[in-house]
């Protein structure tokens, strides 16, 4: 049997009404036949977007075929006795070339009483942003479902929405239940629990190519809602260079920023769990057992649980959100 390495996969490109070209400038992935790209699924286990290995001698094995045949060796012991062949993390790059539509999801008991699906729960780290770019993560006031519902109705929910402006390595973290879009302008990296629950609530009154407006599901929103106002919604975190720092600790997933401009080894005797690196800016090779893959801005790599060093050489530096389940 072929022994388990860092697996990288063919890109599942999504045409959306609100995707742009930054995913071709910016993430330089062709996005033929398609005018516009939203969304880029690197690392999927969800029916219908299932991922492919895109390189070394395991090419053309999917996801759901690689945790078949190597168990707790791909994914972690703890993970597969839980998870079984479902890989439970979902990882894309999104470009908003418009406003999404204003959204929350589910949490894991309503999504499991109306979907049978997990919840979702997310983090974004963004990429890039236009000037002035801005982003709904939360409500700016404490809510009870009533007083929602009167802004709602009354067409004044975006006065209760908090709007907060990004840049370049902002960081959320969106817990299921918190209303959110991503606004005009920005490109950012989703790291979210496997799921494709959403509640959609408002869609700034759109149509598609072919006049249709898109579902809206007011009334299912309104049970997966959390009402609470938060002090703060953006993460703080070190932004200096060579170091690893934390940036999201939940049940369902950890990440950790990489930064780094010089030679660095990442050791994971201490997990049971895979390791996803997305690379954000720059490049690196990364080095285990003799082997050696490169990994650029815009792609991901799941690093088997089995793997645990890898040595990480950046040309000339390297940005990595580092991912695993706890």
């Amino acid at each position: 049997m072929i022994n388990p390495y860092p697996f990288k996969f063919r890109p599942i490109l999504k045409e959306k009404i609100w995707g742009g070209q930054k995913i071709k400038t910016e993430l330089n992935k062709d996005f033929i036949p398609y005018e516009n790209c939203g969304e880029t699924w690197e690392i999927s286990g969800i029916p219908g977007n299932i991922s492919i290995v895109s390189e070394g001698p395991l090419t053309g094995t999917t996801l759901p075929q690689l945790i078949d045949t190597y168990r707790g060796q791909l994914v972690g012991e703890a993970v597969y006795r839980k998870e079984g062949n479902k890989f439970p993390l979902l990882v894309k790059f999104i470009d908003a070339n418009q406003d999404l539509s204003i959204q929350v999801h589910p949490n894991d008991e309503l999504a499991q009483k109306r979907h049978q699906s997990l919840g979702k729960t997310e983090m974004w780290y963004i990429f890039q942003s236009d000037p002035a770019s801005r982003l709904v993560v939360g409500f700016n006031q404490p809510l009870s479902r009533e007083k929602y519902l009167e802004y709602f109705n009354s067409g004044r929910l975006m006065e209760v929405l908090n709007q907060e402006e990004v840049e370049s390595d902002d960081v959320f973290f969106v817990p299921a239940g918190r209303v959110h879009t991503i606004g005009k302008g920005i490109l950012l990296a989703e790291i979210q629990q496997t799921s494709d629950v959403t509640y959609r609530i408002y869609d700034f009154d759109r149509v598609d190519k072919n006049g249709n407006s898109r579902e809206l599901h007011t009334e299912e929103a309104l049970d997966a809602l959390d009402f609470q106002h938060y002090p703060q919604y953006k993460t703080d975190y070190d932004r200096s260079a060579n170091n690893a720092v934390p940036i999201v600790r939940s049940t369902y997933f950890e990440v950790n920023r990489l930064y780094f401009d010089h030679e660095t080894t990442r050791n994971y005797e201490h997990l049971d769990s895979f390791v996803i690196y997305v690379c954000v800016d720059g490049k690196s090779r990364l080095s285990w057992d003799g082997q050696h893959i490169t990994l650029m801005k815009g792609e991901a790599a799941l690093i088997p649980a089995s793997i645990k060093e890898i040595k990480l050489t950046p040309a000339p530096s390297i940005k990595l959100l580092e991912t695993y389940i706890p």
